[in-house]
């Protein structure tokens, strides 16, 4: 056991210096297509760091045969969107408060409110089909699956057509180029590069806590709903910490957004195409608490026209209560 904490902890500083590496790159390549900070935060980095956790229920439909595949692949497809609505931002508004008391940067979120609405609001809107797609027939459920594709197509479009390019932010040099402005090859060798560093931290580290869940005797429930989301969803957090430490707030928060607009759409599209997608009380609750706290972040932003880090934090207790619901209820 202790073998496989030791790996774990291995595979966490690999996703970190990933992370790192992959957030340098990233903005050197909305800076080469001339893209401004709402459409590289919700869709190149949210897309990019949204691998890991989108692998997990591909191989669990396709590896593990059976009902016990379709549990475990419906529950790391919903578990994505709740850890992203809760605890990524949660985490991200206590990284704010963090930096705030070590005097680098305001509670006040400097990030373009109407990019982080739309992504939240798409994102509301499109789960809610989702899960209200579950009631509908199996036949029907599959060619849902193809519409979901297209609504995240239809959301690309709107990001890129409806957005205005901001003011040039400071760059850091690129860690795989020497020149300040490196050529497009070594910006998208370190794209790649730093990619395969996030996926293969991710599986090792996703390894390590299934070993460690069967020695602790947790439910492959649990495990799916929790353990596996939390493990794939930690390149969003680190990412969005290291962006929000920056004062990069767009970058920070449209990298989470854009990824629970990814989650309910491409990834449930392969829960449509792959199951039956029938969800049981415990999975439609934990998608209307995911509802409810992007509700919450998304009324303050449309009522204050601005976001505080405390209410982000808030959306943390969303997900501590259902831990202790479903924790009270297994027993």
């Amino acid at each position: 056991m202790f073998f496989y904490i030791f790996l774990s902890l291995l595979s966490l500083i690999l996703i970190l210096i990933s992370c790192e590496f992959f957030t340098n790159s990233i903005e050197w390549t909305g800076k080469k297509f001339n893209l401004n900070e709402g459409v590289t935060g919700s869709i190149l980095a949210a897309v990019g760091t949204a691998l890991p956790e989108t692998i997990i229920p591909v191989i669990a439909l396709i590896f593990i045969p059976g009902k016990k595949g379709e549990e475990i692949g419906i529950g790391a497809i919903l578990g994505a969107p709740f850890m992203l609505s809760t605890l990524a931002f949660g985490i991200t508004g206590i990284a704010a408060i963090f930096y705030y008391f070590t005097r680098k940067r305001s509670l006040w979120l400097s990030v373009n409110t109407r990019i982080l609405s739309n992504d939240i609001i798409f994102f509301i809107v499109v789960y809610i089909l989702a899960i209200s797609v579950s009631f509908l027939s199996g036949e029907i459920k599959k060619f849902s699956g193809i519409i979901f594709i297209l609504i995240y197509l239809i959301y690309i479009y709107i990001t890129f057509s409806h957005e205005k390019v901001e003011n040039e932010i400071e760059l850091n040099p690129l860690y795989f180029g020497k020149n300040k402005e490196p050529g497009i090859f070594l910006i998208l060798l370190q794209n790649i590069v730093s990619l395969l560093g996030i996926v293969i931290g991710a599986k090792f580290f996703v390894s390590c806590i299934e070993n460690l869940s069967n020695h602790l005797n947790v439910s492959p429930f649990i495990f799916s709903l929790f353990v596996a989301p939390i493990a794939t969803e930690l390149p969003e957090k680190f990412n969005s910490i290291i962006w929000i430490g920056k004062q990069k707030d767009t970058l920070a928060l449209g990298n989470i957004s854009g990824a629970m607009v990814f989650q309910s759409s491409i990834v449930v599209a392969v829960g449509l195409l792959g199951t039956n997608w029938v969800l049981n009380d415990r999975a439609k609750i934990s998608a209307a608490i995911a509802i409810l706290a992007s509700l919450v972040v998304v009324m303050f932003m449309k009522i204050f026209k601005k976001l505080h880090a405390f209410v982000l934090f808030f959306c943390i207790i969303f997900y501590i209560a259902y831990i202790a619901a479903i924790l009270n209820f297994v027993k």
